[in-house]
């Protein structure tokens, strides 16, 4: 699902509240669920190995299924999703939550006689052709049941989850401006490329110019197939943070970020 940057505090709430909405279960609840009165099972999580680099991505995800004694359970359905997390921009220090979650599912294993479950060679990537600027290197494996299929009553509901660890390699990011010294209504031109890891594809990686610093970018391209780029803006009387941010198309490719030395000599004197 495309994801947008919004410039303004009541619409990133809005927007991540739509997007958190879309989670099958609470994002927010880590580890395994403990067990509460009306529990039917307790779910347990794994996944082996609890790693992941840019050349091995896959890993079996393990699991129990008991009840609040310990005996196992056979014959459930555990939904198993892969839940990739971003750093929510918030400047301001508002009260929200700290993260957005674009989740993924993976599969509904069914428990055996020993209330196990597997699922085997699952990849631990991202699929979706949304942006990964703010993407977090640490994936959730979510497992769920719930008994009677309704979430509106999650007393009958169980929940588990455990992390996966995701080693990216470093790409890189150079760059020209025109000015280094820019007043309101001047056109700030920022001309760069961008180095991905051998074998990588550069023309995916996405480039955001901040000028401002209560809005994450003001305008955005996408690295020709060779890793050049060309920015323009036209700077306002306010701006007063000018930084490039990369984000590539891979999980396993880090993004870059720049701080430009420009100066905008119609800032407000303090």
């Amino acid at each position: 699902m495309p994801r947008n940057i919004l410039p303004v505090r009541s619409a990133a709430t809005a927007a991540l509240l739509l997007v958190a909405g879309a989670l099958s279960v609470p994002a927010a609840a880590a580890g395994t669920k403990s067990p509460a009165p009306g529990d039917a099972y307790v779910l347990k999580v794994s996944a082996d190995p609890a790693k992941t680099d840019y050349d091995n991505r896959k890993v079996d995800v393990t699991g129990t299924v008991t009840k609040a004694d310990g005996t196992p359970v056979s014959g459930i359905p555990v939904t198993l999703q892969e839940v990739i997390r971003f750093t929510t921009w918030n400047p301001w220090g508002d009260p929200i939550d700290p993260h957005y979650y674009e989740p993924r599912d993976l599969g509904k294993p069914v428990s055996d006689a020993n209330g196990e479950f597997t699922l085997r060679n699952v990849e631990i990537d991202h699929v979706g052709g949304s942006s990964l600027l703010n993407v977090e290197r640490d994936v959730q494996i979510t497992a769920q049941y719930d008994k009677d299929g309704d979430l509106d009553t999650p007393q009958d509901g169980s929940y588990a989850d455990t992390t996966v660890a995701t080693t990216a390699k470093s790409s890189s990011l150079t760059y020209k401006v025109n000015n280094t010294k820019v007043k309101a209504g001047d056109i700030l031109t920022v001309q760069g490329k961008v180095t991905v890891p051998q074998g990588e594809y550069p023309g995916d990686t996405e480039i955001f110019l901040q000028t401002y610093w209560e809005n994450q970018y003001h305008v955005k391209t996408t690295a020709e197939e060779d890793g050049f780029f060309v920015l323009s803006v036209r700077v306002s009387r306010d701006d007063n943070a000018f930084r490039l941010r990369t984000a590539p198309g891979d999980l396993y490719v880090k993004g870059a970020e720049q701080k430009l030395p420009i100066t905008n000599t119609s800032l407000p004197r303090s």
